[in-house]
């Protein structure tokens, strides 16, 4: 057994962490933040950054510090049934509800789109996302080692043309960078920063930690220090690499506002850049690229959510769960990419304050002897502020009028929570409960308030 890496395995564990996470549909956002931070660009990069890279980094480490077999063990710790229902929330929404649907909108909007009229483009989204998600079912019901391959040489194949994109759009800019829209006018930081929860990555490292954990098993690091050093140092490789590219797609996306327009989504921002630079070429190798990579990371996202739910259901095959999974994300994907990012953000303003508690929690459990009151606690108060807060966004997002009951609700938070209205209102009520809870724990005999 030994507890250290040389820097090349770390740095192949990194390299695989950051292939998981960076996901072709994550190039979208930090493209459509660069388009609508303008001239606030950097401090709207800098909060993105911080969710979009810096929880998930944290996710990986919860994992490794935890010593949990997987997410719904580390969630059971406020309660065995709460973990059973966070975890499937968790794989419902990297998977069937907004990932994977996700996938085939934005191969459609990059590739299929700008060579479509707009006559053409119901039809067209209906015909490529049917295609692309039979390839899907039939890969996830017959695994190969085509997918992994083709997933390896896809990686670096995304990294080579966005590279060359951005030395491009750093030697000649696309155009001058405007000036902000909307809520980047006056609040870029924390409108970047809840941007960053649209990558789902601090969602998606609780599950792929585990991943991690597993691999540096493999290399024969067994013990817990020794485990939490090498996730710690293979992660810091990966947002590294996130964190560069996430930089430069937003600074594109500020850049080519003046030469192509405001889109709604950031997939046509990426194709339209390709476009500029390298003209019919560069928009066929981009297409190519991104289709075989959203296709690799559907079908990772079913088969992941299919075996989780097999485990909760062994009576229910797999390929059944596959079957239902597949078709529910087609049915989700012709809502179009604007529609599934606009009802995801609700989702994420709740499950994102429980996901990031639980790793907090996980942290600071040895100081307060792992006791369940304060997992309970804490997350019980959370809930209740993140809740609702994804009503609350939901309404704002489709400009309905708060529901009757709810419009009291916020308007209490917003007197009595600090930072409610940048959406970090639970952040206050959480580290209070946890500080008091801690300390009732210590008072009381370890056997009193164990799980």
């Amino acid at each position: 057994m030994k507890d250290k890496l040389g820097f090349s395995s770390y740095f192949v564990v990194g390299v695989m962490l950051f292939a998981l996470f960076f996901g072709a549909g994550n190039l979208i956002f930090p493209a459509q933040l660069g388009q609508y931070a303008g001239t606030n660009l950097w401090p709207a990069v800098i909060g993105f950054l911080i969710t979009g890279v810096g929880l998930p980094f944290l996710g990986i480490l919860a994992m490794g510090f935890s010593g949990s077999r997987n997410l719904q063990e580390l969630a059971g710790r406020v309660h065995p049934i709460y973990g059973i229902i966070f975890t499937a929330l968790l794989y419902l929404t990297i998977g069937p509800f907004f990932a994977a649907p996700r996938t085939g909108a934005v191969a459609y909007d990059i590739g299929i789109a700008p060579f479509l009229g707009e006559s053409f483009e119901g039809v067209g989204l209906i015909v490529f996302t049917l295609l692309f998600f039979a390839v899907t079912l039939w890969l996830s019901l017959n695994p190969t080692k085509i997918v992994d391959r083709v997933g390896k040489i896809l990686s670096p194949g995304i990294i080579i043309l966005l590279l060359a994109l951005l030395v491009m759009v750093i030697v000649k800019p696309m155009g001058a960078i405007e000036a902000p829209q909307d809520a980047y006018a006056g609040g870029a930081f924390m409108k970047g920063f809840t941007e960053g929860y649209n990558t789902m990555d601090a969602l998606a490292s609780l599950v792929f930690g585990i991943i991690v954990i597993n691999a540096i098993h493999a290399l024969g690091v067994k013990s817990t220090r020794g485990v939490l050093v090498a996730t710690a140092k293979s992660g810091i490789v990966a947002i590294a690499f996130l964190g560069i590219l996430y930089t430069g797609i937003a600074y594109l996306g500020a850049t080519s506002t003046e030469a192509v327009g405001l889109f709604d989504t950031g997939g046509p921002v990426l194709g339209s850049a390709a476009s500029h630079y390298f003209g019919m070429t560069g928009s066929i190798m981009l297409t190519i690229v991104i289709i075989l990579a959203c296709l690799t990371t559907s079908i990772g996202l079913m088969t992941a959510c299919a075996e989780y739910f097999h485990t909760l259901f062994p009576k229910i095959s797999y390929k059944i769960f596959v079957s239902f999974f597949t078709t529910m994300t087609f049915v989700v994907a012709n809502f179009g990419l604007a529609n599934i990012i606009n009802y995801s953000i609700p989702v994420l303003m709740f499950l994102y304050p429980l996901a990031i508690v639980l790793m907090l929690l996980t942290f600071l459990s040895p100081l307060f002897n792992h006791s369940r009151i304060v997992y309970v606690s804490a997350t019980v108060v959370t809930f209740m502020i993140s809740i609702i807060d994804g009503v609350k966004t939901f309404c704002e997002l489709f400009e309905m009028e708060y529901f009757g009951w709810l419009a009291p609700i916020v308007s209490f938070y917003e007197e009595v929570l600090p930072l409610y209205s940048e959406g970090l209102g639970w952040l206050l009520p959480v580290v209070i409960v946890i500080a008091i809870t801690g300390v009732i724990v210590h008072l009381q005999r370890p056997s009193e308030v164990r799980a």
